[in-house]
């Protein structure tokens, strides 16, 4: 056994000088586990924790946890199992908030035989509620989604079967995981989502103190210590989606500069409250009416600031042989194209009033007595509960007589 400790304070300055610090750990040939623990005063400040290898990222928990383990056969939620290189490893501390008078700390690394406890059984299936059958185009369906959400790899308090089996007994067809700065929740997607019957979408929350982004897709970890220039630049190589998460949201809001625009943004986030509040498709239109609206829970436990997956719902367009029951690559590649070709629908809640695109028209659904709004105002009322209406270029609302909105196409 080797066992490393550092000890010392961060301040301001350190802050700086660089959000991220690197302190040095050996790890001698042979090793059968990495046990990390960091100590410090929680109340005076806050301190991210992960990992890196001789060979690069092996975790990140953020300030969610305070020790992990890395062993060949298992790993602590947030951090990848495997063999550890010998030589020098890294623990990673990010300053995410330091007082005026310094945030002392201790971190002690041992090298030994360590696992992290067993994984929480899968719980029973739920039952679903039946799909809806909303209006497509020849040989196409429309799958409900929500493209933002959070499990024990990160700050959620669900583990990826429980999750799974929440989003499915919600109705819902597909559901993007994106914890944050990690995707050690990857390797469990597949038999997650066919055990639950519903497709999980690899994902990782991008998470900056200038914003978040989620990266879509089994494309590999993306480096979150980089611009998001080169982000956006990485995951097209790597045949993703990048999505600019709650541009409008307190002091998680968007503020990095881009040199090009993402093709995604999460219009609708749960944190949009009131919908009659109009701020976030104007940052939609100023930034980029052309990106591809999407919607996201960012469900992270049960709880009154919590909205359940599928609030709001994001609807896509895939072929009709896309079956949301497993977690199958043509599907998550049919879920991704339709993102990308932008053949999506925004609503509420998955069974409330959606309105669809199709060709020339436009398709209420469920939406007796809102009132279609355009890009040019108020268009129409619609009387009956399935309308087809004319369509024109640019954002359609349904929206209530309080002007809330209901739903929404670009």
């Amino acid at each position: 056994m080797t066992v490393s400790t550092h000890r010392g304070s961060w301040g301001p300055d350190d802050r700086i000088a660089s959000r991220y610090h690197y302190l040095p750990v050996d790890v001698p040939p042979g090793a059968d586990g990495l046990r990390v623990r960091l100590s410090y005063d929680r109340s005076q400040g806050i301190l991210d924790l992960g990992c890196l290898g001789p060979d690069g990222f092996r975790g990140w928990s953020g300030g969610a946890r305070n020790t992990f383990v890395i062993a060949p056969d298992a790993a602590t939620p947030g951090y990848l199992p495997g063999e550890l290189e010998p030589g020098q490893w890294y623990v990673v501390l990010g300053l995410v908030r330091v007082p005026n008078a310094g945030l002392g700390y201790e971190l002690t690394a041992e090298t030994g035989s360590f696992s992290p406890p067993p994984p929480t059984p899968a719980p029973p299936v739920p039952e679903r509620p039946p799909r809806r059958a909303l209006p497509a185009g020849s040989d196409r369906r429309w799958l409900a989604g929500d493209l933002h959400s959070h499990t024990v790899h990160s700050d959620g308090a669900y583990t990826v079967d429980e999750l799974a089996g929440l989003a499915a007994g919600r109705g819902l067809d597909f559901l993007a995981v994106t914890d944050h700065n990690t995707v050690s929740h990857h390797a469990a997607l597949p038999a997650a989502g066919d055990r639950a019957g519903i497709v999980l979408l690899p994902g990782q929350e991008l998470t900056t103190p200038q914003g978040h982004a989620n990266a879509f897709g089994d494309i590999g970890w993306i480096d979150f210590r980089e611009p998001p220039d080169r982000w956006l630049e990485e995951i097209e190589r790597r045949g993703g989606l990048l999505s600019i998460n709650h541009p409008i949201a307190g002091e998680m809001s968007w503020l990095h500069p881009m040199r090009r625009r993402p093709p995604l943004v999460e219009v609708w986030h749960w944190s949009w409250l009131d919908q009659r509040w109009t701020t976030p498709l104007a940052w939609w239109f100023a930034w980029d009416p052309t990106a591809v609206p999407v919607g996201g829970s960012d469900w992270h436990r049960p709880g009154p600031d919590n909205a359940p997956p599928g609030s709001p719902t994001t609807w896509v367009e895939c072929p009709a042989d896309a079956e949301p029951t497993e977690s199958a690559p043509e599907v998550l590649e049919a879920v991704v194209d339709g993102l990308r070709a932008g053949r999506v629908a925004l609503s509420a809640r998955r069974d409330g009033p959606v309105l669809l695109r199709q060709g020339e028209e436009l398709v209420a659904v469920r939406a007796a007595g809102t009132t279609l709004v355009g890009p040019d105002g108020p268009r129409a009322r619609v009387r009956d509960d399935r309308a087809r209406l004319p369509a024109e270029p640019g954002c359609h609302r349904l929206v209530d007589d309080t002007g809330a909105t209901l739903a929404l196409t670009p």
